[in-house]
């Protein structure tokens, strides 16, 4: 009985974290993965680049210090590649603004490994488009960052991907549902080839396209897991932001 009613008394003096976001540690083909997920119709999605003097935030710790009173940051991860002053390679939209146009041609490196993608959100939606056709439709995203190369292509994996490869690293993406509702964000927790990540998305979280992030820099902020990953400075972060959780006694 002590040892319940202690049990009782810790538990509620965690904080009390929503439940739209949720993390999880997962295993598939053996291998170790990470995946959040959230309901873009309950979830404040943003994507953050700089504060308001116009300075690269590039960490967590970052964007919670710039956040308005009463709000904390429930999930993060970073989301699109940069150059070397951090800009985004691609299109990048924030609350409206674009700060970098669309790239339709072929380019080096992993974005440049065609076709390529775009994440789009609005209020209460969030969708992966394949860019030819983000550039065609057009949407109307309140936010949005350039990425690539596409995991999953309507249903498919991306053609170049080999199964075989031997190309291996720590990489992260996002995966969107149908409708889009949800927003599945997964990190590989030990290296992995393009191959394998695309399939988790295809096999497993069954969405209908899924994009990728980056590699080696990927990190991932999930404080119901205890996690926060520092080192490497980012450039676009996507992030959930929510009233900080409540502590009861």
């Amino acid at each position: 009985m002590i040892r319940t009613a202690l049990c009782l008394i810790l538990f509620s003096s965690l904080p009390q974290w929503a439940q739209a976001v949720t993390c999880s540690d997962q295993t598939h083909e053996g291998r170790s993965l990470t995946v959040c997920t959230a309901d873009a119709t309950k979830e404040n999605l943003r994507l953050f680049l700089r504060d308001d003097s116009g300075a690269i935030l590039g960490q967590f710790r970052d964007i919670e210090r710039n956040l308005e009173g009463g709000k904390t940051l429930a999930f993060g991860m970073n989301a699109g590649m940069y150059h070397a002053d951090r800009s985004p390679v691609g299109h990048y939209v924030e609350d409206g603004t674009e700060e970098m146009r669309l790239l339709t041609g072929g380019s080096k490196g992993n974005f440049g490994l065609l076709p390529n993608g775009v994440l789009c959100l609005k209020n209460g939606s969030i969708r992966v488009y394949e860019t030819l056709d983000f550039q065609k439709q057009t949407p109307s995203c309140r936010d949005a960052t350039q990425s690539g190369p596409m995991l999953v292509i309507d249903g498919a994996l991306h053609p170049r991907f080999l199964p075989d490869s031997s190309s291996r690293f720590l990489r992260n993406g996002v995966g969107t549902s149908t409708d889009g509702k949800t927003a599945h964000f997964v990190i590989s927790n030990e290296a992995v080839t393009f191959h394998e990540f695309g399939r988790f998305f295809r096999d497993v979280l069954k969405t209908p396209n899924a994009l990728y992030f980056d590699g080696k820099i990927s990190r991932l902020h999930a404080p119901q897991l205890g996690r926060s990953d520092g080192g490497f400075w980012m450039g676009p972060i996507i992030g959930v932001v929510e009233p900080k959780p409540t502590v009861t006694e």
